[in-house]
């Protein structure tokens, strides 16, 4: 459509109809019979429309210079295509430049006019960069019988999309053909972003590419079926990491749509930490069944919890003491000098001791039940329980009180009920009493706490005159044979970290604490996907009631277990219910009340990285294996965040579902796992994954993120390798004694340069020395903004011989053709290499593209990989001027 009638030179314009009776043009030239010839046909001014890369299709028929009557000598079968770039239409042809000469890959003869068969060619060259509003194109004719059937000028570009409730725009592509140019999408049907706004990398080829972040509706909305709808009267939604609407909790309603929070009901509050699916609560009702015990000058109280909690758990007591005046003149607030053992207010245990209360006199004492949300309630009426106490006869002055377990400011003495505790994580406080020259008080409840694994022994002597009590007081020790573990881990307000399960004394407390427990009756088991440690594992749809469908993955424990088994199974649960993040696998409950026990997670279409890789060999492009890596490190970010280390970050253990989302999954080797086929190797604590862990980890069980670093490097390396099993088939002492004596992996065939070089960043045998997740996630964005820093690839022939004492030199060195063939994955042509002659590594290392096709490599692809090892495999042959070891 752009060829004018008057931009020709000797081409004659043909007017034909095409199938449907359409008028077409095309072009003709076939001045063959004379000498010198030189005939040009120019386009109109094309305009760009701002793209910076164009594709110009050819379509056209050559008549074959053989057919002509005579021979003719100065035939030619090819011609020249030009262009010229302006923004204007001045046409100055002095200027074109050469795009290319075009040859037919079909020409027609004479006979083939006789059959009316037009053998028609297709040619597609791309024109870049281009930087002015339009160009201009031209072809030349020096001597051959052409007819130029059509000429289509296009560019590619993304398409509009919307994508996780974001909306990307229809985006032209950059310039260079490996140029990826970042879209920021927007947010659309009352969504917002999660976590960082998302975004799409746009390719020369039009397609989108490495999505990175989300959208999620915003508070008030559900995503159903792709767009966000508002919560309907009596649900809410608070949070964006939530999924769906939830119904308003007990004693609180919403009235209206679009609910973030659901208002508390008459006579019923909640405070500000209360977590919005928390029931609101009320003030609790009095103490029950108060005592007291007076001895001397001292008096012990003692009472029941509320008949009603008011719904909470942060129930505490209040002590009012007063003292009767002589002769019915009222009541007076006891003085400064009176003590309550440990406190007055802000009890936590059901009792206390007041002592240096005066003797002979009477006591009346007001106890009050409060909780956290007692000072919301103004109108709530306060329920007292009253105690009336004379004492007796005063006893000597300086007594030894024994501290309780909630702490004293004042050094007092222990006394244990014989016990000889070695106390770890979690403490474990033993029951202890006040002792006065009054006698003894009551035991106190049994406490416990988390400490941190810093202990010092005590031997039955006192250390130091006095030291420091976890709870925070002080305490002199004599005559105890413990391990004391004092408290250096602080969490501070409005950061969540990771709570290990097995500090629970029950564990099914834990699992109700971060999972949530499902109703059978709403699952459906479709089919079995695979086998676990526990059981089979499944699949099937999860219906909760007003929620959309989802397909969910769905772990069962087997029947015959034992209790220590279904604690183990539904550990794991516990630790991933507390992990919210779009690389690790979501936890959608549990069901604990029925048999089979069963883990609901969500559904990951395309399974275990490892055998989704190897399925799927050289099927990605490095940009996409990169968006791969990617959401890996930024899962593995999270975990570190949360101060949880995985301990057994592994390809196999990375589930990929079908967007390509790579989520972090498996949170089970802080067990000691006797039946994992990777764990071979016992250390002490158990087995461990040897081919994956950091050198500390396996000599001294020292897991950290560090080390969780040294296995993202080895994921890494099988992602890059499509799956390949890292160390191949060395020994697990055999791969110990290689890394101690620092050798390191090589790189992937085709690995880039830059990735390579994190690898090895992250397998530093100084751990301090390796980047931390942030670091690899900031760096991998990096790469993905810049793919052009992926190009430079390492060669997999230079590899580092250190140990060859380990059997580490026969495994990266090829010594047959075989051998080298199975190292690229080209093992399927060994045998026509050898038929062809080609047998030794000396003869293949001449071999051309018509040698690979004459032993019979006839696929594009498998021809330039072998090339490209071909042309690796001579510069390595010149470089040690040897034909050994490659």
């Amino acid at each position: 459509d752009y060829i004018s009638s008057k931009s020709t030179l000797i081409w004659e314009e043909i007017g034909e109809v095409d199938e449907n009776y359409a008028p077409i043009h095309t072009y003709q030239v076939c001045r063959v019979m004379e000498q010198n010839q030189n005939n040009w046909l120019h386009t109109n001014w094309i305009l760009t429309e701002g793209a910076q890369r164009v594709f110009i299709e050819l379509k056209f028929t050559l008549r074959d210079c053989n057919s002509l009557p005579g021979g003719v000598g100065t035939c030619k079968e090819t011609f020249n295509m030009y262009y010229y770039e302006t923004n204007d239409r001045a046409l100055k042809e002095s200027r074109y430049i050469k795009i290319d000469t075009i040859a037919a890959d079909e020409s027609f003869t004479e006979l083939d006019l006789g059959d009316r068969v037009m053998k028609l060619n297709t040619e597609v060259r791309d024109l870049g960069p281009l930087t002015r509003k339009g160009f201009y194109l031209a072809f030349q004719d020096l001597g051959a019988c052409i007819a130029l059937v059509s000429v289509r000028v296009f560019y590619k570009r993304c398409p509009f999309l919307v994508k996780s409730l974001a909306e990307f725009p229809g985006t032209i592509p950059g310039s260079e053909a490996s140029q990826l140019v970042e879209v920021v999408g927007r947010c659309v049907n009352n969504s917002l972003p999660l976590y960082e706004p998302p975004r799409m990398h746009c390719s020369t080829e039009g397609e989108w590419l490495v999505p990175i972040g989300k959208c999620v509706c915003q508070p008030g909305f559900e995503e159903i079926n792709g767009s966000c709808q508002v919560c309907k009267v009596g649900f809410y939604r608070s949070l964006l990491e939530s999924l769906a609407c939830s119904k308003c909790p007990p004693h609180s309603v919403a009235r209206q749509t679009g609910a973030t929070a659901c208002s508390c009901e008459d006579g019923f509050y909640k405070i500000e930490s209360d977590p919005p699916n928390m029931a609101c609560t009320r003030p609790p009702s009095g103490p029950r069944n108060a005592i007291s015990n007076v001895n001397e000058t001292s008096v012990f109280l003692e009472w029941s919890i509320p008949m009603e909690t008011g719904g909470r758990k942060d129930v505490r007591y209040n002590i009012l003491c007063r003292r009767v005046l002589p002769d019915g003149r009222g009541l007076e607030e006891c003085g400064p000098n009176v003590r309550f053992l440990p406190r007055r207010v802000g009890l936590s245990n059901t009792s206390v001791m007041v002592a240096d209360l005066q003797s002979h006199t009477n006591y009346s004492f007001l106890l009050e039940a409060v909780n956290g949300v007692s000072e919301l309630a103004k109108d709530h009426t306060k329920q007292y329980v009253t105690l009336n106490v004379t004492t007796n006869q005063a006893g000597t002055s300086h007594p030894d009180l024994l501290q309780s377990a909630a702490g004293l400011p004042t050094p007092t003495a222990i006394t244990v009920n014989h016990y000889t505790h070695f106390v770890t994580t979690p403490f474990h406080f033993p029951d202890v009493r006040a002792r006065t020259s009054a006698g003894y008080g009551a035991f106190s409840r049994r406490f416990e706490f988390q400490t941190s694994p810093y202990c010092e022994y005590i031997g039955g002597t006192q250390i130091g005159g006095a030291t420091h009590d976890p709870l925070g007081g002080i305490a002199s020790v004599s005559s105890i044979d413990a391990r004391v573990c004092f408290f250096s881990a602080v969490k501070f307000p409005g950061v969540r970290t990771y709570i290990d399960p097995l500090t629970y004394e029950d564990p099914n407390q834990a699992v109700h604490e971060f999972a949530q427990e499902i109703d059978v009756s709403f699952i459906s088991i479709e089919r079995i996907i695979g086998a676990g440690e526990f059981g089979e594992v499944c699949s099937g749809p999860l219906r909760l009631p007003g929620k959309r469908e989802i397909q969910v993955a769905i772990k069962t424990l087997k029947a015959g277990y034992t209790e220590q088994q279904r604690r183990d199974f539904l550990w794991e649960a516990s630790i991933m219910g507390q992990f919210n993040h779009p690389n690790i696998i979501r936890l959608e409950g549990v069901v604990t009340k029925s048999k089979p026990v069963m883990i609901i997670t969500e559904y990951m279409e395309n399974g275990s990285l490892d055998t989704f890789l190897k399925k799927n060999d050289g099927q990605f492009t490095v940009i996409q294996l990169v968006g791969m890596l990617r959401g890996i490190a930024s899962g593995m970010r999270y975990l570190s965040d949360m101060g949880y280390v995985h301990r057994d970050l592994a390809a196999r253990n990375i589930l990929v579902n079908s967007n390509l989302v790579c989520k972090v999954s498996d949170f089970g080797l802080s067990r000691v796992l006797e039946d994992d086929p990777e764990a071979a190797y016992t250390t002490r604590g158990g087995k461990i994954p040897i081919r994956w862990t950091a050198p500390e980890a396996i000599a001294y069980r020292k897991f950290t993120s560090a080390s969780d670093v040294w296995s993202y490097g080895i994921v890494m390396w099988e992602v890059m390798s499509y799956g390949e099993r890292p160390y191949w088939e060395m020994s697990n002492q055999d791969v110990i004694k290689a890394v101690e004596e620092s050798y390191r992996l090589p790189g992937p065939m085709d690995c880039p340069e830059a990735l390579y070089h994190l690898m090895m960043d992250c397998w530093q045998r100084e751990r301090s020395n390796r980047p931390k997740f942030d670091e690899i996630v900031c760096l991998l964005d990096k790469l993905i903004r810049n793919p052009s820093s992926l190009k430079k690839l390492r060669s997999p022939f230079v590899t580092l011989h250190l140990c060859s004492s380990c059997g580490v030199e026969n495994i990266v060195s090829y010594q047959t053709v075989g051998e080298w063939l199975d190292s690229i994955k080209m093992g399927r042509y060994t045998e026509l290499f050898m038929e062809g002659g080609y047998s030794s590594l000396e003869t293949v290392a001449q071999m051309t593209s018509e040698d690979l096709r004459r032993v019979g490599v006839n696929l594009a692809g498998h021809q330039k990989k072998i090339i490209t090892s071909i042309q690796e495999m001579r510069v390595h042959m010149n470089n040690t001027n040897s034909a050994v070891n490659i």
